[in-house]
């Protein structure tokens, strides 16, 4: 019965990696490309939920789920160009506008998503891996949608493409050596919109796979802060793509406790576990993030380390 159970908890923990870990990639990845420039986006929440709205809004009036996601990614460009074009203004604190976006990300979201509260639009598709087994369980966790598998190529592609080819080398340059950039030819404020409307490309992406796949609704209450939570990640994963990959699935393996606990019998303070993400991330944080090396894999140009 041991050992049921515990099958049952490592799979059902298996999969929740994947369901809930999979948005926490998206946004984190996307922060670690704004960062990369040596710029901080705080209002990573707001474009992640304002991506949920309009991925649902979008896929309820096309029928594509698909379109849904790609109207989300337009949006957060959108929010990204906005944050990365005031955040070029002198004098402007690109912390305090972050916050400031995160508001009105939010407020347009709920707002304007009022009426995509109740209908139902097309979800994303699972891609069944688990068909080849009779076992329910392994079935239902090996039931994974292709943005998991995008957002992995995509980790690996920026890890690659950031140590390995100009333009990587240039994001990189400026985020960390401004004066030198500039005196390479490289243009500052071209190169710090891009990246920041990237991030908020992908920041949208995660949005949409909120609201068209897990948990598959639009609602006020969709985020759990998985936007700000993605800077932590970020600082957690020493602005390198890969261990992004592998910090959301570490987060999402324990946004999944409480319901894998669940699913072996185990219902005393479900509550509670639902927290151990956010107490997981901080353990993680005091115990790896030692003074005299918090900082010191972080782009140079970043108001975190000015």
């Amino acid at each position: 019965m041991h050992d049921i159970d515990l099958t049952t908890l490592l799979l059902a923990l298996f999969a929740g990696a994947i369901r809930v870990g999979t948005p926490f990639l998206f946004v984190s990845l996307g922060e670690c490309l704004t960062e990369k420039g040596g710029r901080v986006n705080l209002g990573l929440e707001g474009i992640l939920v304002c991506g949920a709205m309009t991925g649902y809004a979008a896929s309820f009036y096309s029928g594509s789920a698909w379109l849904g996601v790609l109207a989300a990614g337009c949006a957060g460009l959108l929010l990204g160009v906005l944050h990365g074009v005031v955040c070029s203004l002198p004098r402007v604190n690109d912390i305090a506008f972050g916050i400031a976006l995160m508001l009105l990300g939010t407020g347009l979201a709920f707002f304007l998503g009022k009426p995509f509260i109740q209908p139902q639009a097309p979800m994303l598709p699972s891609i069944d891996l688990g068909a080849w087994s009779s076992n329910d369980r392994l079935h239902h966790a090996l039931q994974i949608n292709a943005l998991f598998f995008i957002g992995v190529v995509l980790a690996l592609v920026l890890q690659w493409g950031l140590s390995a080819t100009r333009w990587g080398l240039a994001l990189r340059l400026v985020g960390d050596h401004a004066e030198t950039a500039r005196a390479l030819g490289y243009r500052l404020t071209g190169t710090r919109i891009a990246a920041t409307a990237a991030g908020g490309f992908l920041a949208a992406v995660g949005g949409a796979y909120l609201s068209l796949y897990y948990p598959g609704s639009w609602n006020e209450g969709l985020s759990s802060g998985q936007g700000l939570m993605a800077v932590a990640l970020v600082i957690f994963a020493r602005w390198q793509p890969w261990r992004c990959l592998l910090a959301a699935l570490l987060f999402g393996a324990a946004g999944a406790l409480g319901p894998a606990l669940q699913a072996v019998g185990v219902t005393a303070g479900y509550y509670l576990f639902n927290a151990a993400p956010y107490a997981l991330t901080l353990l993680i944080m005091i115990l790896t993030c030692r003074p005299d090396r918090t900082l010191s894999s972080a782009p140079g140009e970043l108001s975190l380390t000015r």
